[in-house]
């Protein structure tokens, strides 16, 4: 077979590579798109044949540059840092969250079941709620949310600019963060203790504000990052009660193995939950310490809550271009 022949019966095939080539470069869905390893391989094949029957310059160059092109379209990267976050956030993310949902249920009634009883003993027994804040928890809750007090001048005084109020509680919320998942690998009962003791913390708070303060100022000063908070603490919960069922019950699988792939299945809902949380502390930084209108505060958190439950609900079920 001569230069003329192998360029007459081959070019067909070349054109078709670099018509799915040019299509890939410009993010164009791409026709027979899983074909393009196969074709490049025998691009690959075409080149070695020319060069080494020494077809010339022309053809050899043509045939390099389309397999460079085909090799940086096989190999480029995933995608820009911005498009794996978006994948994440769309799909990996909620998807992981319901596939996990007997690990949500759990999560959920750890924590609210205390809470909400702990809220409940303010009106029959004050005492659970003074055991578990303390002197020191009822002080500072009355200075905050006491009659006559000024949650956001509370707030300032006490830490200082929006930044630095930002900066304290992402320390704090990152702390309980790994607290849960490391807590999961004593075989879960760490992550239970933490899930157990915040929904008791926290409903004495509310329990006692209730009691001893002024309920409305808690209400306009949480609603606003509540469900971040809260949702995304469950979330990190769900992580390490999924590493400390791999170990209660690794099934035929060593505890070695078991603990590994549940890190590896559970790591979006550490990296999305641990996500919420930040973010809570950023809406807690400068929006909830802000003196903003309190029917505006309630209905940014209502669509907060709101929000959070459709993209848990219905985000991800579809992919794209499905």
């Amino acid at each position: 077979m001569n230069r003329q022949q192998f360029e007459t019966k081959k070019s067909q095939s070349w054109l078709e590579f670099d018509t799915r080539i040019q299509a890939a470069a410009k993010r164009k869905p791409i026709e027979d798109g899983a074909t393009v390893p196969s074709r490049f391989r025998k691009i690959c094949y075409d080149l070695s044949l020319a060069q080494y029957r020494m077809f010339g310059p022309r053809l050899c160059d043509r045939l390099n540059s389309l397999a460079i092109q085909g090799y940086r379209t096989i190999h480029r990267k995933k995608g820009v840092f911005g498009e794996g976050v978006l994948k994440f956030v769309l799909f990996t993310f909620p998807q992981t969250f319901r596939r996990e949902w007997k690990l949500f249920l759990v999560a959920s009634a750890v924590f609210w079941i205390p809470f909400f009883l702990m809220w409940w003993s303010a009106g029959h027994d004050i005492a659970w709620i003074q055991a578990i804040l303390g002197a020191d928890g009822m002080a500072g809750l009355e200075a905050m949310y006491g009659k006559g007090s000024d949650p956001v001048e509370h707030e300032r005084q006490k830490h200082g600019s929006n930044f630095q109020m930002f900066a304290h509680y992402i320390q704090n919320n990152v702390g309980i963060d790994f607290k849960l998942f490391a807590g999961g690998l004593i075989f879960g009962v760490g992550a239970l203790f933490i899930l157990i003791m915040n929904g008791l913390a926290i409903g004495a708070t509310f329990g006692y504000v209730g009691y001893a303060g002024d309920p409305e100022k808690l209400w306009r000063f949480v609603a606003g990052h509540s469900s971040f908070e809260l949702l995304g603490m469950i979330v990190v919960g769900m992580a390490g009660l999924k590493m400390g069922f791999a170990l209660l019950a690794p099934g035929q699988l060593t505890r070695a193995e078991a603990l590994t792939k549940a890190g590896r299945d559970g790591l979006p809902l550490l990296i999305g939950g641990s996500g919420m949380t930040a973010l809570a502390a950023v809406v807690e930084g400068f929006w909830s310490a802000q003196r903003i209108d309190a029917n505006i505060k309630y209905f940014v958190g209502i669509a907060f809550w709101l929000l959070h439950i459709l993209y848990f609900t219905f985000t991800g079920r579809r992919r794209l271009g499905t």
